[in-house]
């Protein structure tokens, strides 16, 4: 079981205030460790992914009469994650690089396999090419979830998607 300080402290929070988190629970117990994993290849670091991660969750917490109706919750808590990680990465100015980025077994998830010139291959695109594949092919969303989540067209995310796969495709030859 995933155990996040900042999720117990906003839902005692929230609790003493009467707001109504119920389904929460188990919304997050269902997708954290996938959005953790979708982060941390979106972004390139581990641990910012988690933080992110965590950050999105708890935004979620605070408005869940709200986002817990949406058809993709998921993606509302990805598009937030992701907002805060790219705002704190500029912030410390890192260098992002997915290179190395290690992908722990998180509970509840399946191990998945990853081919080890993905992480380089990644590492080449854009920020904003890297997490419309992510979304599309880690995270399985349709191209208009992914729309949805990060408040784009949807001929954004096929023009993005398109050229990320180009750009994959030269990298790593045709398998």
């Amino acid at each position: 079981m995933v155990k996040d300080a900042s999720l117990d402290v906003e839902r005692d929070r929230l609790s003493s205030v009467d707001v109504d988190v119920s389904g929460f629970d188990d919304f997050f117990h269902a997708n954290h460790a996938k959005i953790v994993r979708g982060l941390a290849l979106a972004l390139g670091d581990e641990h910012l992914a988690r933080d992110a991660a965590s950050e999105g969750f708890a935004k979620a917490l605070q408005r869940w009469s709200r986002v817990g109706r949406y058809e993709n919750p998921a993606g509302w808590v990805y598009r937030a994650g992701l907002n805060w990680g790219r705002s704190r990465w500029r912030k410390t100015r890192r260098e992002v690089s997915v290179h190395g980025v290690e992908y722990p077994d998180l509970p509840g998830a399946e191990p998945q396999p990853i081919d080890p010139r993905l992480g380089p291959a990644l590492r080449e695109l854009s920020v904003d090419h890297r997490v419309v594949v992510v979304a599309r092919y880690y995270l399985d969303w349709s191209e208009q979830q992914i729309a949805d989540a990060l408040g784009i067209r949807p001929g954004t995310v096929k023009s993005r998607l398109s050229r990320a796969l180009s750009a994959l495709s030269s990298q790593l030859g045709s398998a």
